[in-house]
């Protein structure tokens, strides 16, 4: 499994597409050397941003979800068609661009600068002016550490 680090500014070009960092492509192959360059892209569930996973950690992320899931469960099915709701697959063309749809850009209202910011085996999509307004008060993250990690 890729475990994708940093974050970086990139720009949307007039057709919608992104430039993979170097970085992450890098990331990618180091962790899966014959890594097809294919991703899945969705909102998110929690944040309004987009998540891009390579087709490897998306394919790992719907094996766990079945493994939970009763397919004649009501609410299951609920869960499962939100989930999946509005995905695509995207991918990567020869300049390591990929082009995300119109429609997920305009969900999370990405216009023209985004930040791609690594979060363990995904890639976090956000508008830069709602990424760089995100403040992360150190000491709520360090009773959220000692409360998640704590013993």
């Amino acid at each position: 499994m890729t475990n994708f680090i940093g974050d970086f500014s990139c720009k949307l070009d007039a057709k919608g597409r992104i430039m993979l960092p170097v970085a992450f492509k890098k990331q990618l192959l180091a962790s899966e050397p014959s890594a097809r360059e294919t991703f899945v892209v969705k909102k998110d569930i929690f944040e309004n941003c987009l998540v891009l996973f390579p087709i490897s950690e998306w394919e790992r992320q719907v094996e766990i979800i079945r493994t939970k899931l009763n397919p004649y469960n009501k609410e299951h099915n609920i869960f499962l068609r939100g989930f999946h709701r509005g995905k695509a697959e995207v991918e990567m063309d020869n300049n390591n661009r990929l082009l995300i749809p119109k429609r997920l850009l305009d969900l999370v209202n990405i216009d023209k600068e985004v930040i791609l910011a690594g979060l363990d085996g995904k890639i976090e999509i956000w508008a830069k002016e709602v990424y760089d307004t995100m403040e992360q008060n150190d000491n709520d993250f360090a009773l959220l550490a000692e409360k998640i990690l704590g013993s």
